[in-house]
């Protein structure tokens, strides 16, 4: 039977030359890469108690997961109320140790400490699964730095690390026909005004160039992120947008933007297409800043739609690697994946639903009065009726709060 309200807005977008059957179909296939651990607190499954390296996350609401079964129950129950195609992303802090607990360390890791989690994607019909090396939460940061630092011994062994990480993605990219996208990402700076701003610079320079020499460039895509600063790195950090974004042109591989990790008055919609014009792959770590960097829930903000838009209207879909990042603990742990990942999705069926063509006509013509006028008759287009119907076609309903309360009472508020 047929939909009445999406049968009449699909009539009301089709008079401005938007056909949103193919809207819903060009959705479908844009993969967005979930991150795991948003369901722990970002512990991971090595035995960290708790975080270092400037991350921090608040809240103790009931019920985040401390195992790997807990985890993997969590992540099952989240991806199966998601609609669209996805991708699961990992850091090298969940591998599944079994008996070499305690017998090797991150350097040490290979891709059989990750063939349950590969076994855990393909059960659920994922795109593929995406890497990052973990340079925090470990004895081995000395003095806040890892790849930067001026201790041989510590630095090397982050070197190592990221190069188990690059066999690993290797690896994870062959399994699923499908390259895993390594996002290289430290915390190293400093909390007060530093006496030598290069030399740390030239040594994650160094440390780079031996982590990715002989990486498998069909498997493994390669990106370095930067961010503006960290809780105890206020003063400066070594990764700088501008040693990120020039260390990716100089190498030839991905510039990562996250969008908490940059001055409050940037904004990364702007940055998107800027990069578009000289990278040909662009990676999103999708998060919500409140006056910092502090990895809030995505929430279908103005600036969301705005980074879907550039995506969209650029025909970059294939260009732009989106992934989420943020971890809430206030909140149920559930509720918040799900709510991030529909809010990306909103956002780009939103974008997916916009005259691109007559709005850029009435730019490049000039008229920019009809480019105002346009652009605030397409903020009233019943929307909410093609994002519903996107749902119903994959067997969900926008409202899923009584779905993951149940699975609170069942399963969340037993872990004691």
């Amino acid at each position: 039977m047929k939909n009445e309200r999406y049968e009449s807005a699909k009539k009301i977008y089709a008079d401005i030359g938007v056909n949103t059957e193919k809207a819903m179909d060009a959705l479908k296939e844009i993969p967005v890469s979930v991150h795991c651990w948003q369901g722990d607190d970002v512990l991971g499954l090595e035995g960290a108690q708790n975080l270092t390296g400037g991350i921090q996350t608040t809240g103790s609401y009931p019920g985040r997961a401390r195992t790997k079964e807990e985890l993997f129950a969590d992540t099952e129950k989240a991806f199966s109320l998601m609609p669209g195609k996805k991708r699961l992303n990992l850091h090298a802090s969940y591998a599944v140790l079994g008996k070499d607990r305690g017998r090797i360390d991150r350097d040490g890791y290979e891709i059989k400490h990750f063939a349950e989690w590969v076994d855990f994607a393909k059960r659920l019909g994922l795109d593929g699964i995406d890497f990052n090396p973990t340079f925090f939460a470990h004895p081995k940061m000395k003095d806040g730095l890892t790849l930067s630092s001026p201790d041989e011994q510590v630095r090397s062994f982050w070197v190592r690390h990221g190069r188990a990480s690059l066999k690993i993605a290797a690896e994870l990219g062959k399994a699923f026909s499908s390259p895993s996208l390594v996002n290289i990402w430290t915390p190293d700076g400093y909390k007060d005004v530093p006496a030598d701003r290069l030399s740390p610079r030239l040594r994650l320079k160094k440390s780079l160039d031996e982590m990715l020499d002989g990486y498998d460039e069909k498997w493994v895509i390669p990106a370095v992120e930067s961010k503006v600063f960290g809780i105890g790195v206020e003063s400066y950090t070594v990764g700088s947008s501008e040693f990120c974004q020039n260390y990716a042109a100089g190498r030839g591989i991905c510039c990562l933007l996250d969008t908490g990790h940059y001055h409050p008055t940037e904004y990364v919609s702007d940055k998107i297409p800027s990069l578009l014009a000289f990278y040909d792959t662009v990676a999103l770590h999708v998060s919500r800043p409140v006056r910092w960097d502090s990895d809030h829930v995505v929430v279908l903000d103005d600036e969301l739609r705005e980074i879907a838009r550039e995506i969209v209207r650029n025909d970059a879909a294939a260009k732009v690697r989106i992934g989420l990042d943020y971890f809430d603990a206030s909140v149920n742990r559930i509720i918040a994946w799900v709510t991030g990942h529909r809010a990306m999705q909103k956002a780009l069926l939103a974008a997916l639903c916009e005259p691109h063509d007559l709005l850029k006509q009435a730019q490049s013509e000039g008229d920019f009065t009809r480019l105002m006028t346009l652009r605030e008759s397409v903020k009233m287009l019943p929307f909410a009726d093609i994002w519903n119907e996107y749902l119903a076609r994959q067997n969900l309903a926008d409202d899923f709060y009584a779905d993951v309360m149940k699975y609170e009472e069942k399963v969340l508020k037993e872990r004691v």
